[in-house]
């Protein structure tokens, strides 16, 4: 579970040497000397800034493109691997504070093969993450590539069920607002665990104010993503045509890249729908990993998770 973003030349041409012509050499001598220095002005002011934004604009959407076809960097290894404790580790970039605009930033990264408390944020900003749980709920190790996956509660159908989470601090880094924001996990979940909603990773809620998340719904295990912006409560959401219940590890993605939505399984576009260009996603809860909070209704996963990642930009 390793996790493995036109010189412009001006030429003067002397005019042939006659009698009375001293004003007009001081005035080809004056326009020699500020002609270049004028075009040259002129090219830095006109020239450059609308290729500047073009090019701009082009990478932009480019990265944008490249980051939601393959998430945080080249992503290879264990994606439809049989059994939790199978598959080959995936490597993933490291964020720097001189990225260029326009390039996404890895905001989180949590490869979960530490053994200390708090769950530390490999991506170098700081996310930790601790532990909530309720009714003895806890989160378990298992062997996962040359590392480990975190492996949660399973379904539960007494009246009181155990719960666990993972959750950051609030913070105003994962708020992505109108930029475009990924997110994802390998998931494993049984045929058998499935429920009405599983929640892997999200900021926010959707009855109260906003939300970006990641979850796996229905008896059929499908994954799905979830936008709901700051001015409406209306729930945005990509569903994929395919299943990931099916006892076999999974990479699954949510990508936000202006006016789309998509779910991506073992990188393949699986689902995708249009939203608005400006909708905003803005909150001050805390991203939670595993289920909304550690209460009876918290959606709570019951498989395992693995490389749990958000970037944005």
């Amino acid at each position: 579970m390793v996790v493995a973003a036109s010189a412009v030349v001006v030429v003067g041409v002397a005019a042939p040497a006659s009698a009375g012509s001293t004003l007009r050499a001081a005035d080809a001598e004056r326009a020699a000397k500020m002609g270049p220095a004028a075009d040259a002005e002129r090219a830095a002011k006109m020239g450059p800034a609308p290729n500047a934004e073009r090019a701009a604009k082009v990478g932009t959407a480019l990265n944008a493109e490249r980051a939601a076809r393959t998430g945080p960097a080249a992503i290879v290894g264990d994606a439809g691997s049989g059994g939790p404790d199978v598959g080959a580790p995936a490597v993933g970039p490291t964020p720097s504070a001189t990225t260029p605009a326009g390039v996404p930033v890895l905001m989180a990264r949590y490869a979960f093969n530490g053994r200390s408390a708090p769950i530390a944020d490999e991506s170098g900003r700081g996310h930790n993450l601790r532990i909530i749980s309720g009714h003895g709920g806890t989160v378990r190790a298992v062997a996962h590539g040359r590392g480990s996956a975190l492996l949660f509660p399973p379904r539960c159908l007494e009246r009181i069920c155990p719960h666990v989470a993972l959750q950051t601090p609030s913070t105003a880094d994962l708020n992505p607002g109108t930029r475009n924001i990924s997110y994802g996990a390998d998931v494993f979940l049984r045929p058998t665990q499935t429920s009405k909603g599983q929640n892997v990773i999200q900021k926010g809620y959707s009855t109260r104010g906003s939300q970006w998340k990641l979850q796996i719904d229905g008896v059929a295990g499908r994954p799905s993503c979830v936008l709901v912006g700051d001015r409406s409560p209306r729930i945005r959401m990509a569903t994929s045509v395919v299943s990931v219940a099916d006892s076999r590890w999974h990479r699954v993605r949510c990508a936000r890249i202006g006016g789309t939505l998509s779910v991506w399984v073992d990188n393949v576009l699986r689902g995708r729908i249009g939203i608005p260009p400006r909708l905003s996603v803005t909150n001050n809860r805390p991203m939670s990993i595993g289920g909304k909070g550690a209460y009876a209704d918290n959606d709570q996963f019951n498989g395992a998770l693995d490389n749990v990642w958000v970037q944005i930009g």
